[in-house]
């Protein structure tokens, strides 16, 4: 759908009538340089436009911010954007007064004067987009602010933060249902890229919503290639994927601890890959100047905990490389949507492993919080496991846990690779009869090692020691290798036929499920383990690989890419921006490809508006024909 027709007009303040609103359709080509909106994008900013709440769940990358931008642009007044992202707001604008478009923000980290200044705009009605923090909500200056102000809409960007069922609660989100309340007038609509139908529903109800226009897009990224390997020197094989297949990529990796990252960025840098890390724990001025360090420059890699990424607007992130296991599919989901913003392909990549469901069992059952709490983490891991170990599309699963259908992608490694599966039922009765034997001799803890150890028949040490060689289970199973045994024993934890004591030694115990295997009443399908982790080939038109940006590109267009990001990279750092706010790397692309030779040409390329045309077009033509 394209909206074509004029806005409806508003009422002035003396109640004579208005010119009509300008048309959303020539607000996106002017300002953002667009020919036409995507999905459902155009009946969203309608819905808003007109005066409508709206609800919008739609992934990473399919122009969320338009949604509201736009009406902000369109409608009389001020669009308030609530966004917890305070480290990003300063970029976010940069980013749109590039555009020509008059944002501003408050928050925490600016003084007086400046606040000052931002203020006596808004209330001047000087700006199209105020971005404010949800703490700032708080404050009465702000609601007393904003009372004073002409308000166009209120925009709730990362709504899944209201959220107790979703990934990033933020307790702060609980108070914006005071926005219906306090300006019952004024259109809302709250965006996210992740959500259940769970965290839908709360969102809906937290803020009022829940007679909004709901508006739900597909979840698919098809230019994303999911894969998840086996955990083997997670480091090493990191390192080949980057050489092999992303050299000079700019990508973020994911670590569960600060230790991890700070270790995981000093083998990156000393193996020649620039990484920075990022988590809590660093000096606020180091994380801030990593992140505006990875905004700016290309081919930089942030390793980070998850403290790390939400709204990063970075488009040419082309790879998410995580080397612990996510706390939920949902959190996996957002990080990993990161990747590939401007629509080039991108790699998803997992590293997995056997200490990866243990540890997170073992958090679970030692988490502060109620039964319930605790049900619900494991419900979110759980569903983490049967992605990591399922035989079947990771696309397919991952769309159908945010309720949608979809048919195999061809473009994940279950599609490129298939993997096999066999019957493990005797291998697990085997694994379930030695757990059993040992549990008698409840004075002593034994983790998965220590099992495998007694089924490959290896008279270690301890073995000896502990008598454990005349057990009639010692040596039964010599038919599987040492890391077939190990993937035994993460696939039953991630199946339940197994659980992790919670005595913080990985202590493996039998759960009421694993009488009925050892019965013979219940079969066990297992996923067989790859000798090593295979490498992608390149899957079918239109759901290619992980490539450069500029890898399908002729020679000669190919070498007028890298003259133009050359030139963005110039006029990005003389303005202090990143370098995405100049243009993005699809813009450039269709430049190189079309080499237009007038500003009337370069103003028909998509991405290029009227601003952006006026700013950068003389110096543009310059680099590229000079």
């Amino acid at each position: 759908m394209q909206v074509t027709r004029e806005a409806p007009a508003t009422a002035a303040a003396d109640g004579s009538p208005a010119a009509p609103l300008r048309a959303p359709l020539a607000v996106l080509a002017e300002v953002f340089g667009y020919p036409t909106f995507r999905g459902e994008q155009a009946e969203i900013i309608d819905t808003v436009v007109g005066g409508g709440d709206a609800l919008v769940l739609m992934p990473t990358g399919s122009g969320k911010s338009l949604c509201y931008q736009i009406p902000a642009l369109v409608r009389p007044g001020t669009g308030v954007v609530v966004s917890p992202l305070i480290a990003l707001m300063q970029d976010q604008v940069d980013a749109l007064s590039a555009l020509g478009v008059r944002a501003g923000f408050l928050n925490s980290t600016q003084d007086y004067p400046e606040r000052r200044r931002v203020e006596q705009a808004f209330l001047a009605g000087e700006l199209d987009l105020l971005y404010l923090a949800p703490e700032r909500l708080r404050v009465p200056e702000t609601l007393d602010l904003l009372d004073r102000g002409r308000i166009a809409l209120f925009a709730i960007d990362e709504a899944h933060c209201v959220s107790q069922w979703g990934h990033d609660f933020r307790p702060d989100y609980l108070q914006l249902s005071l926005l219906h309340d306090r300006w019952p007038t004024v259109p809302r609509i709250a965006l996210t890229a992740t959500a259940t139908e769970a965290t839908h529903a709360e969102i809906a109800e937290r803020l009022q919503l829940a007679r909004a226009r709901h508006f739900v897009a597909s979840f698919d990224r098809p230019n994303i290639q999911y894969r998840i390997v086996g955990k083997d020197s997670p480091r090493t094989q990191l390192l080949g994927l980057l050489r092999s297949e992303h050299p000079g990529d700019a990508g973020i990796v994911y670590c569960l601890s600060r230790k991890s990252v700070e270790q995981t960025a000093a083998f990156l840098t000393a193996n020649g890959i620039p990484a920075l890390p990022y988590h809590a724990g660093l000096d606020r001025r180091v994380r801030s100047t990593n992140q505006a360090r990875f905004l700016r420059e290309d081919g930089l890699v942030m390793v980070a905990t998850i403290a790390f990424g939400m709204g990063i607007d970075k488009p040419d992130v082309r790879f998410v490389a995580h080397l612990d296991l996510p706390k939920s599919v949902e959190g996996y989901y957002q990080e990993t949507g990161r990747a590939g913003r401007d629509g080039l392909p991108s790699t998803a990549w997992l590293a997995y492993g056997l200490q990866d469901v243990v540890q997170q069992r073992r958090m679970i059952d030692t988490s502060e919080g109620d039964a319930a709490h605790r049900r619900r983490l494991g419900a979110h891991l759980d569903a983490m496991l049967a992605l990591c170990e399922t035989v079947e599309c990771r696309r397919v699963q991952l769309l159908a846990y945010f309720g949608q259908t979809s048919e195999a992608c061809g473009n994940c490694d279950t599609c490129l690779a298939p993997p096999e599966s066999w019957d493990g039922t005797v291998p697990a009765q085997k694994l379930l009869s030695t757990v059993v034997r040992l549990d008698r001799e409840r004075n002593q803890r034994y983790g998965a090692g220590h099992l495998v150890d007694v089924l490959l028949g290896k008279p270690t040490p301890r073995i000896e020691q502990l008598g454990h060689t005349s057990l009639s289970v010692f040596g039964i199973g010599t038919d599987l290798t040492e890391p077939e045994w190990r993937g035994v024993v993460r696939q039953m934890l991630a199946q339940g036929l197994l659980a992790v004591d919670a005595d913080g030694y990985g202590t493996l115990r039998i759960t009421p499920t694993s009488a009925e295997v050892l019965s013979g009443s219940r079969s066990v399908l297992l996923r067989r383990e790859a000798p090593k982790a295979a490498r992608a080939r390149t899957p079918r038109t239109g759901r290619r690989g992980a490539v450069s940006p500029a890898a399908d590109l002729d020679g000669a267009a190919s070498l007028v890419f890298e003259r133009l990001r050359t030139w963005r990279a110039a006029t990005a750092k003389e303005q202090g921006v990143p370098a995405y706010v100049v243009f993005h790397d699809a813009t450039l692309r269709e430049i190189a490809t079309r080499v237009p030779t007038t500003l009337e040409e370069l103003g028909t390329v998509t991405g290029v508006g009227v601003s952006k045309q006026e700013r950068y077009g003389p110096h543009l033509l310059e680099a590229l024909l000079g």
